[in-house]
Protein backbone atom coordinates (compact mmCIF):
# COMPACT_ATOMS: atom_id res chain seq x y z
CA UNK A 1 0.00 0.00 0.00
CA UNK A 2 1.20 3.50 -0.70
CA UNK A 3 2.47 5.03 2.32
CA UNK A 4 2.91 9.07 2.60
CA UNK A 5 6.60 10.12 2.03
CA UNK A 6 9.47 11.08 4.24
CA UNK A 7 10.50 14.48 3.82
CA UNK A 8 13.56 14.12 5.95
CA UNK A 9 14.70 10.10 3.61
CA UNK A 10 17.22 10.02 2.45
CA UNK A 11 19.23 7.14 0.65
CA UNK A 12 21.85 5.06 2.05
CA UNK A 13 25.59 6.51 1.25
CA UNK A 14 25.92 3.56 -1.42
CA UNK A 15 22.87 3.62 -2.79
CA UNK A 16 22.89 4.48 -6.67
CA UNK A 17 21.79 8.34 -7.72
CA UNK A 18 19.14 8.74 -9.92
CA UNK A 19 20.13 9.27 -13.50
CA UNK A 20 19.46 12.68 -15.45
CA UNK A 21 16.29 12.26 -16.86
CA UNK A 22 14.45 14.59 -19.13
CA UNK A 23 11.20 16.30 -17.86
CA UNK A 24 11.68 15.34 -14.45
CA UNK A 25 12.31 18.52 -12.65
CA UNK A 26 9.58 20.06 -15.04
CA UNK A 27 7.21 17.70 -13.84
CA UNK A 28 8.24 17.97 -10.00
CA UNK A 29 8.11 21.88 -10.78
CA UNK A 30 4.19 21.30 -12.14
CA UNK A 31 2.83 19.43 -8.96
CA UNK A 32 3.01 21.94 -6.23
CA UNK A 33 6.12 24.14 -7.07
CA UNK A 34 4.81 26.92 -9.63
CA UNK A 35 6.03 25.45 -12.56
CA UNK A 36 3.83 24.54 -16.03
CA UNK A 37 1.73 21.11 -16.80
CA UNK A 38 3.82 18.91 -19.34
CA UNK A 39 1.70 17.31 -22.31
CA UNK A 40 -0.03 14.24 -20.51
CA UNK A 41 1.57 11.95 -23.12
CA UNK A 42 5.36 13.00 -21.90
CA UNK A 43 4.15 13.26 -17.89
CA UNK A 44 2.67 9.45 -18.40
CA UNK A 45 5.76 8.08 -20.65
CA UNK A 46 8.01 10.24 -17.61
CA UNK A 47 6.27 8.28 -15.02
CA UNK A 48 6.13 4.72 -16.85
CA UNK A 49 9.96 5.01 -17.43
CA UNK A 50 10.76 5.57 -13.47
CA UNK A 51 8.12 2.72 -12.89
CA UNK A 52 5.93 5.18 -10.56
CA UNK A 53 2.19 5.14 -10.50
CA UNK A 54 0.50 8.76 -11.51
CA UNK A 55 -1.19 8.76 -7.85
CA UNK A 56 2.16 7.82 -5.79
CA UNK A 57 3.79 10.71 -7.84
CA UNK A 58 1.12 13.12 -6.87
CA UNK A 59 1.17 11.95 -3.13
CA UNK A 60 4.28 12.52 -2.47
CA UNK A 61 4.82 15.98 -4.06
CA UNK A 62 2.32 16.59 -2.26
CA UNK A 63 3.42 15.78 0.69
CA UNK A 64 5.99 18.60 0.26
CA UNK A 65 9.35 17.14 -0.95
CA UNK A 66 11.88 19.43 -2.44
CA UNK A 67 13.22 18.15 -5.89
CA UNK A 68 16.36 16.09 -4.44
CA UNK A 69 14.20 14.12 -1.84
CA UNK A 70 11.79 13.82 -4.69
CA UNK A 71 14.50 12.05 -6.61
CA UNK A 72 15.99 9.65 -3.41
CA UNK A 73 11.95 8.42 -3.16
CA UNK A 74 12.18 7.77 -6.53
CA UNK A 75 14.93 5.25 -6.01
CA UNK A 76 13.21 4.01 -2.44
CA UNK A 77 10.04 3.50 -4.04
CA UNK A 78 10.96 1.63 -7.51
CA UNK A 79 14.09 1.51 -8.07
CA UNK A 80 16.57 2.27 -10.73
CA UNK A 81 14.85 2.44 -13.84
CA UNK A 82 15.86 0.31 -16.65
CA UNK A 83 18.45 2.25 -18.70
CA UNK A 84 17.39 1.23 -21.97
CA UNK A 85 13.91 2.87 -21.38
CA UNK A 86 15.11 5.91 -20.16
CA UNK A 87 17.01 5.53 -23.81
CA UNK A 88 13.64 4.75 -25.26
CA UNK A 89 12.21 7.89 -23.48
CA UNK A 90 15.14 10.46 -24.37
CA UNK A 91 15.17 8.98 -27.67
CA UNK A 92 11.19 9.63 -28.21
CA UNK A 93 11.15 12.95 -26.50
CA UNK A 94 13.70 14.55 -28.61
CA UNK A 95 12.83 12.55 -31.75
CA UNK A 96 15.97 10.48 -32.04
CA UNK A 97 16.77 7.06 -33.20
CA UNK A 98 16.28 4.75 -31.11
CA UNK A 99 19.58 2.93 -29.69
CA UNK A 100 20.56 -0.41 -30.66
CA UNK A 101 19.86 -2.20 -27.29
CA UNK A 102 16.64 -0.63 -27.77
CA UNK A 103 15.81 -2.19 -31.43
CA UNK A 104 17.23 -5.50 -29.87
CA UNK A 105 14.52 -5.37 -27.55
CA UNK A 106 12.21 -4.70 -29.82
CA UNK A 107 12.91 -7.16 -32.60
CA UNK A 108 12.46 -9.84 -30.15
CA UNK A 109 8.91 -9.05 -29.73
CA UNK A 110 8.41 -8.07 -33.99
CA UNK A 111 10.53 -11.92 -34.48
CA UNK A 112 7.92 -13.28 -32.20
CA UNK A 113 5.41 -15.86 -33.56
CA UNK A 114 1.95 -14.52 -32.99
CA UNK A 115 0.15 -15.10 -29.52
CA UNK A 116 -3.42 -14.12 -31.06
CA UNK A 117 -4.73 -16.54 -33.69
CA UNK A 118 -6.61 -15.55 -36.66
CA UNK A 119 -9.37 -16.41 -34.96
CA UNK A 120 -9.23 -14.37 -32.28
CA UNK A 121 -8.14 -11.60 -34.33
CA UNK A 122 -11.52 -11.52 -35.67
CA UNK A 123 -13.29 -11.52 -33.06
CA UNK A 124 -11.14 -8.53 -31.63
CA UNK A 125 -11.99 -6.66 -34.46
CA UNK A 126 -15.90 -7.25 -34.00
CA UNK A 127 -16.47 -7.35 -30.45
CA UNK A 128 -13.61 -4.85 -29.12
CA UNK A 129 -11.81 -7.73 -26.91
CA UNK A 130 -10.08 -10.55 -26.28
CA UNK A 131 -9.11 -13.07 -24.11
CA UNK A 132 -5.07 -14.63 -24.00
CA UNK A 133 -5.64 -17.73 -22.40
CA UNK A 134 -2.29 -18.72 -20.43
CA UNK A 135 -0.52 -15.35 -20.48
CA UNK A 136 2.02 -15.96 -17.63
CA UNK A 137 2.79 -19.73 -16.32
CA UNK A 138 0.69 -21.23 -13.18
CA UNK A 139 3.66 -20.58 -10.74
CA UNK A 140 4.15 -16.94 -11.53
CA UNK A 141 -0.39 -16.21 -11.07
CA UNK A 142 0.31 -18.02 -7.95
CA UNK A 143 3.05 -14.84 -6.94
CA UNK A 144 1.14 -12.43 -7.99
CA UNK A 145 -2.22 -13.61 -6.37
CA UNK A 146 -0.35 -14.51 -2.90
CA UNK A 147 0.84 -10.78 -3.02
CA UNK A 148 -2.87 -9.40 -3.61
CA UNK A 149 -4.00 -11.67 -0.50
CA UNK A 150 -1.43 -9.77 2.03
CA UNK A 151 -1.84 -6.20 0.38
CA UNK A 152 -5.86 -7.04 1.06
CA UNK A 153 -5.18 -7.38 4.30
CA UNK A 154 -6.87 -11.05 4.06
CA UNK A 155 -6.50 -14.99 4.09
CA UNK A 156 -8.79 -17.32 1.52
CA UNK A 157 -9.89 -19.45 4.66
CA UNK A 158 -11.06 -16.31 6.94
CA UNK A 159 -14.17 -14.94 4.94
CA UNK A 160 -14.53 -11.91 7.53
CA UNK A 161 -10.74 -11.03 6.41
CA UNK A 162 -12.16 -10.16 2.69
CA UNK A 163 -14.02 -7.00 3.98
CA UNK A 164 -11.16 -5.10 5.58
CA UNK A 165 -11.77 -0.64 4.71
CA UNK A 166 -10.17 0.08 1.94
CA UNK A 167 -9.82 3.77 0.22
CA UNK A 168 -10.11 2.98 -3.34
CA UNK A 169 -13.21 0.62 -3.37
CA UNK A 170 -11.92 -2.91 -5.39
CA UNK A 171 -8.38 -1.41 -5.87
CA UNK A 172 -5.12 -1.98 -4.45
CA UNK A 173 -2.62 0.89 -4.50
CA UNK A 174 -0.03 -1.55 -4.87
CA UNK A 175 2.32 -0.64 -7.85
CA UNK A 176 5.68 -2.17 -7.26
CA UNK A 177 6.98 -6.08 -7.03
CA UNK A 178 8.67 -8.48 -8.39
CA UNK A 179 5.93 -10.24 -8.92
CA UNK A 180 3.98 -7.59 -10.86
CA UNK A 181 7.41 -7.44 -13.26
CA UNK A 182 6.03 -11.13 -14.37
CA UNK A 183 3.39 -10.03 -16.20
CA UNK A 184 4.82 -6.77 -17.47
CA UNK A 185 7.62 -8.15 -18.36
CA UNK A 186 6.08 -11.19 -20.13
CA UNK A 187 7.08 -11.47 -24.23
CA UNK A 188 3.72 -13.48 -24.63
CA UNK A 189 1.89 -10.81 -23.33
CA UNK A 190 4.06 -8.33 -25.06
CA UNK A 191 3.50 -10.19 -28.34
CA UNK A 192 -0.38 -9.80 -27.36
CA UNK A 193 -0.74 -6.50 -27.13
CA UNK A 194 1.92 -6.15 -30.45
CA UNK A 195 -0.54 -7.36 -32.25
CA UNK A 196 -3.53 -5.35 -31.03
CA UNK A 197 -1.38 -2.44 -31.96
CA UNK A 198 0.66 -3.24 -34.79
CA UNK A 199 3.91 -1.97 -33.35
CA UNK A 200 6.18 -3.34 -30.62
CA UNK A 201 7.32 0.09 -29.60
CA UNK A 202 4.99 -0.08 -26.72
CA UNK A 203 5.61 0.89 -22.95
CA UNK A 204 4.31 -1.00 -20.26
CA UNK A 205 1.87 0.58 -17.73
CA UNK A 206 2.88 1.15 -13.95
CA UNK A 207 -0.75 -0.28 -12.86
CA UNK A 208 -2.49 -1.14 -9.66
CA UNK A 209 -3.95 -4.89 -8.12
CA UNK A 210 -7.82 -5.53 -8.07
CA UNK A 211 -9.63 -7.38 -4.76
CA UNK A 212 -13.36 -7.67 -5.41
CA UNK A 213 -14.94 -9.67 -2.85
CA UNK A 214 -17.88 -11.29 -2.77
CA UNK A 215 -21.21 -8.75 -1.66
CA UNK A 216 -22.94 -9.02 1.53
CA UNK A 217 -25.55 -6.73 3.03
CA UNK A 218 -22.89 -4.86 4.73
CA UNK A 219 -20.96 -4.46 1.72
CA UNK A 220 -22.48 -3.60 -1.56
CA UNK A 221 -20.12 -3.67 -4.69
CA UNK A 222 -17.72 -0.98 -4.16
CA UNK A 223 -16.62 -1.15 -8.06
CA UNK A 224 -18.25 1.61 -10.53
CA UNK A 225 -20.93 0.85 -13.47
CA UNK A 226 -19.82 0.66 -16.85
CA UNK A 227 -17.62 3.66 -17.85
CA UNK A 228 -15.17 4.68 -19.74
CA UNK A 229 -11.86 5.92 -18.97
CA UNK A 230 -10.98 8.32 -21.74
CA UNK A 231 -12.93 11.20 -23.01
CA UNK A 232 -16.03 11.19 -25.60
CA UNK A 233 -15.25 13.65 -27.13
CA UNK A 234 -14.34 12.51 -30.83
CA UNK A 235 -11.88 11.42 -32.32
CA UNK A 236 -11.57 9.00 -29.66
CA UNK A 237 -7.96 8.03 -30.01
CA UNK A 238 -7.56 3.91 -30.27
CA UNK A 239 -5.84 2.35 -27.04
CA UNK A 240 -5.94 -0.90 -24.97
CA UNK A 241 -6.79 -1.78 -21.53
CA UNK A 242 -6.47 -5.17 -19.98
CA UNK A 243 -7.09 -7.58 -17.06
CA UNK A 244 -5.10 -10.36 -15.49
CA UNK A 245 -7.49 -12.73 -13.62
CA UNK A 246 -5.51 -14.24 -10.69
CA UNK A 247 -8.32 -17.01 -9.80
CA UNK A 248 -10.50 -19.06 -12.37
CA UNK A 249 -12.91 -16.05 -12.31
CA UNK A 250 -16.82 -17.14 -12.80
CA UNK A 251 -19.23 -14.98 -14.56
CA UNK A 252 -20.64 -14.12 -11.42
CA UNK A 253 -17.48 -13.74 -9.73
CA UNK A 254 -16.90 -10.00 -10.60
CA UNK A 255 -15.81 -11.09 -13.67
CA UNK A 256 -15.01 -8.02 -16.70
CA UNK A 257 -17.92 -6.81 -18.16
CA UNK A 258 -18.72 -4.81 -21.67
CA UNK A 259 -20.57 -3.97 -24.12
CA UNK A 260 -19.20 -5.99 -27.24
CA UNK A 261 -19.02 -4.37 -30.29
CA UNK A 262 -19.85 -1.24 -28.77
CA UNK A 263 -16.25 0.54 -30.99
CA UNK A 264 -18.40 -0.19 -34.46
CA UNK A 265 -21.28 1.89 -32.97
CA UNK A 266 -20.11 4.77 -31.24
CA UNK A 267 -19.78 7.37 -33.94
CA UNK A 268 -23.35 6.75 -34.52
CA UNK A 269 -24.86 6.44 -30.95
CA UNK A 270 -22.76 9.82 -29.62
CA UNK A 271 -24.86 11.22 -32.75
CA UNK A 272 -28.01 10.30 -31.80
CA UNK A 273 -27.75 11.24 -28.10
CA UNK A 274 -28.86 15.12 -29.12
CA UNK A 275 -27.24 16.62 -26.17
CA UNK A 276 -28.13 14.07 -23.50
CA UNK A 277 -25.04 13.29 -21.33
CA UNK A 278 -23.06 10.15 -23.14
CA UNK A 279 -21.79 9.30 -19.33
CA UNK A 280 -25.72 9.12 -18.44
CA UNK A 281 -26.76 6.23 -20.07
CA UNK A 282 -27.39 3.18 -19.06
CA UNK A 283 -26.22 0.40 -21.12
CA UNK A 284 -26.35 -2.33 -19.01
CA UNK A 285 -28.69 -4.06 -21.17
CA UNK A 286 -26.56 -4.38 -23.72
CA UNK A 287 -23.49 -5.92 -21.31
CA UNK A 288 -22.15 -9.41 -20.89
CA UNK A 289 -19.09 -10.66 -18.65
CA UNK A 290 -16.56 -12.12 -19.74
CA UNK A 291 -15.17 -15.44 -17.12
CA UNK A 292 -11.44 -16.90 -17.45
CA UNK A 293 -9.37 -19.14 -16.02
CA UNK A 294 -6.18 -17.89 -13.33
CA UNK A 295 -3.99 -15.97 -15.91
CA UNK A 296 -5.89 -15.08 -18.62
CA UNK A 297 -5.52 -11.70 -19.47
CA UNK A 298 -8.94 -9.80 -20.90
CA UNK A 299 -7.68 -6.75 -23.13
CA UNK A 300 -10.34 -4.36 -25.06
CA UNK A 301 -10.16 -1.42 -26.69
CA UNK A 302 -10.70 2.11 -24.56
CA UNK A 303 -13.89 2.91 -26.39
CA UNK A 304 -16.09 0.17 -25.05
CA UNK A 305 -17.95 0.84 -22.29
CA UNK A 306 -16.67 -1.64 -19.34
CA UNK A 307 -16.17 -2.13 -15.74
CA UNK A 308 -15.86 -5.07 -13.16
CA UNK A 309 -19.09 -6.19 -11.94
CA UNK A 310 -20.89 -7.07 -8.75
CA UNK A 311 -19.83 -10.41 -7.45
CA UNK A 312 -22.41 -12.38 -6.66
CA UNK A 313 -20.26 -15.81 -6.23
CA UNK A 314 -18.87 -17.15 -3.00
CA UNK A 315 -15.30 -16.07 -3.17
CA UNK A 316 -13.34 -12.85 -4.11
CA UNK A 317 -11.84 -11.88 -7.49
CA UNK A 318 -7.97 -11.18 -7.53
CA UNK A 319 -6.28 -9.26 -11.25
CA UNK A 320 -3.77 -7.49 -11.93
CA UNK A 321 -4.45 -4.57 -14.16
CA UNK A 322 -1.65 -4.96 -17.31
CA UNK A 323 -1.67 -2.43 -20.34
CA UNK A 324 0.58 -1.70 -22.77
CA UNK A 325 0.38 1.82 -25.00
CA UNK A 326 1.99 3.54 -27.80
CA UNK A 327 4.77 6.27 -26.95
CA UNK A 328 2.76 8.55 -30.04
CA UNK A 329 -1.00 7.84 -28.06
CA UNK A 330 -3.07 11.35 -28.25
CA UNK A 331 -5.21 12.44 -25.45
CA UNK A 332 -7.72 14.27 -26.03
CA UNK A 333 -7.80 18.04 -24.00
CA UNK A 334 -11.74 18.10 -23.96
CA UNK A 335 -12.89 15.85 -21.67
CA UNK A 336 -16.77 14.64 -22.63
Amino acid sequence: MTSAPNSQASLPENAAPLPDIACLHEFWAAHGNGGRQLQPQVERLLLDTLGIGNKQAYFALYGGLDFDQFRHWIVETAGLPDPVLVSRFHSWLYELPLEPEAQAQIAVIDDMEPVLDDAQMRLWNENGFVVLPDAIPAEEVAAVRDLVWAEAGGTPDHTDSWYASREDGIMISCYQHPALELARRSLRIRKAFAQLWGTANLWVTIDRVGFNPPERPDYPFAGSDLHWDVSLARPIPFATQGVLYLTDTAADQGAFRCVPGFHRRIDKWLDSLDGTPPRSVDLGAQQITVPGKAGDLVIWRQDLPHGASPNRAASPRLVQYVNFYSPDLETNPRWL
